[in-house]
């Protein structure tokens, strides 16, 4: 085979995995959704719904001021499409997630060329953290799509001096500000305006379309801020973050991100300056050491040719990374808003390592890596165990492995094996979480496992309520009846037979009133997004759960109070 054919035939290979990795990504759609936020966002999506309000923002029965409207409106359109399911809150963040994909394979493109953008994609897909987003959605999928296709059409704007590439931009910039606040602008405007900067285009930095694009940008967000003006600032009586006379427009402009970032809005943390170097190392897997690597390179050659070379990948993810870094308030999910990014600068980095000693390196590199991403998860099957692993989903997890041995060796040569013994690799390791350790690990997520058990076994639609002070957004979402909160001390009348979620012991105290107690059905509960060794071993596991019930409760004969 000549060497043009031995290219095409590589780059089809190419597209193959990354429509395998597409397909990766969306295998978690029919995951239950993972809990605290993930179900709280679902749970004040389904209440726009059902109360046909679109512009107030609802949880726990009160105003909530937190995250903006953007993706709550997403996600309330597809339920009003298509339900109140898993799915149809999942679809519009991969969705989004698709999208940042296809951006990155543009930029990359115009940036660099084909084979890179190409590689970028396949980077991004399999980022160990991008995947994971793929199942627990919050803002970040929204974000990751938003973000690099507003620096795309800014850098088309810029090289074309087009008006529609600009007001799309600025559109795409006003969303991601609806989705997280005006911290995104960090992001965006540092990638542009670093580039302008290090290149020395002063004329461009005073160009008159920036300007236009902050109008353009503050039209796109004044329904954002007519909703929170609307909501809470004309409404000073209500209590919000423990206090009255809260302004929803300064939250938007200041607390929402600024007010954490130094640490003086109402929602505080507390910072580690190292944190997201940690979490980048595993969270950025199988590339993660590439990537350091790659930002290193990048920055030795820039110094020395500072104009040869394009500087909006490097300045909007390092200094939105230094900002994270500085800030006090750190979630691991943060970090991935700048993934395409960082998918563009490790591939334009393998790109252009042709020696052989280079290759060799990356190549010992990459086997350490991958041996140990699964070993990582042999151990993880090994002692965890999930039931939901059977021989069907085990041919399935096991066919990349297989493939590893000989596919890449007979199919490319040099880097581009690298790149594919890598990809299957991580498909692999990805295949295993998303089709046996997720789906066995919600098991122990009861509100949503009890409110799915609920559903199917309350023929008689009994009313369903549950202990006041306990967490329920997971039960609030997946119950297909209404929750009421009541206080067992309380004197709520309940005339009737109803059905409670709660712990045991308020059970006991419950019976100890002299209700009639009957234990439906009993659920093993586990906060799931604080693994710990001895839960995930399942020798040590017993010790680590917690119990909830499903109880029938019938009033006492004298009294229909509590």
């Amino acid at each position: 085979m000549d060497q043009p054919d031995t290219a095409a035939n590589q780059t089809k290979w190419l597209y193959l995995f990354i429509g395998m990795a597409i397909i990766i990504n969306f295998s978690s759609l029919f995951i239950t959704i993972i809990g605290p936020d993930g179900n709280l966002y679902a749970v004040i999506a389904k209440n726009m719904v059902q109360r046909n309000n679109y512009a107030d923002l609802f949880a726990w029965r009160s105003d909530w001021l937190d995250k903006p409207h953007f993706p709550f409106w997403v996600t309330a359109l597809f339920f009003k499409c298509f339900g109140f399911t898993t799915w149809a809150y999942k679809l519009p963040g991969v969705l989004f997630m698709m999208m940042g994909a296809v951006y990155t394979y543009h930029f990359a493109k115009h940036l660099y060329n084909k084979q890179i953008a190409v590689w970028a994609v396949l980077i991004l897909l399999t980022a160990q953290h991008f995947v994971l987003s793929s199942n627990d959605v919050r803002a970040e999928p929204y974000l990751t799509g938003l973000i690099i296709a507003a620096v795309y059409h800014f850098y088309k704007a810029h090289t074309r001096n087009n008006f529609w590439q600009l007001l799309l931009a600025s559109l795409f910039t006003a969303c991601a500000i609806m989705t997280k606040g005006m911290f995104a602008l960090i992001t965006i405007g540092g990638a542009v305006v670093g580039h302008l900067l290090i290149t020395r285009q002063w004329k461009q930095l005073f160009h008159w379309r920036w300007l236009l694009a902050t109008l353009l940008i503050l039209v796109f967000i004044m329904p954002e801020i007519w909703c929170l003006y609307k909501q809470f600032d004309l409404h000073p009586e209500k209590l919000v973050f423990g206090r009255h006379g809260v302004s929803g427009v300064k939250f938007f402009f200041w607390d929402s991100q600024f007010g954490r970032f130094f640490n003086t809005g109402p929602i505080k943390g507390h910072g580690d300056p190292s944190f997201f170097i940690h979490t980048t190392l595993w969270a950025f897997l199988p590339w993660s050491l590439l990537l350091f690597a790659a930002i290193f390179w990048f920055i030795k050659k820039g110094i020395k040719n500072v104009q040869a070379q394009e500087w909006y990948c490097i300045c909007g993810s390092m200094l939105t990374f230094l900002l994270f870094s500085a800030s006090k308030f750190q979630l691991p999910h943060y970090i991935v808003i700048v993934f395409p990014f960082f998918a563009i600068i490790t591939a334009q980095y393998l790109y252009q390592l042709t020696s052989a000693k280079s290759v060799k390196t990356v190549h010992s590199a990459q086997i350490i890596v991958v041996s140990l991403m699964l070993m990582v998860i042999a151990a993880l099957q090994y002692f965890y165990q999930p039931e939901t692993l059977n021989w069907f989903t085990g041919l399935i997890i096991l066919t990349p492995l297989i493939l590893l041995l000989f596919l890449p060796a007979k199919i490319a040569t040099g880097m581009q094996r690298i790149i594919f013994f890598t990809l299957l690799a991580a498909f692999s390791v990805d295949l295993y979480l998303n089709l046996c350790f997720y789906p066995s690990l919600l098991h122990y997520q009861a509100g949503s496992e009890a409110a799915m058990w609920i559903n199917k076994n309350n023929p008689q639609k009994l009313p369903v309520y549950i202990a006041n002070g306990m967490f329920h957004d997971d039960m609030n979402f997946y119950l297909d009846a209404h929750v009421t909160e009541i206080n067992p001390d309380g004197t709520a009348s309940i005339p009737r037979p109803f059905l409670i979620y709660t712990n045991p012991d308020v059970v006991h105290n419950f019976a100890v009133k002299g209700w009639q107690c009957q234990v439906l059905k009993t659920f093993k509960s586990y906060p799931v997004t604080r693994l710990k060794p001895t839960f995930l071993n399942k020798a040590t596991r017993a010790k680590e759960l917690g119990e909830q019930q499903v109880v029938l409760l019938t009033p006492p004969a004298s009294s229909g109070r509590l």
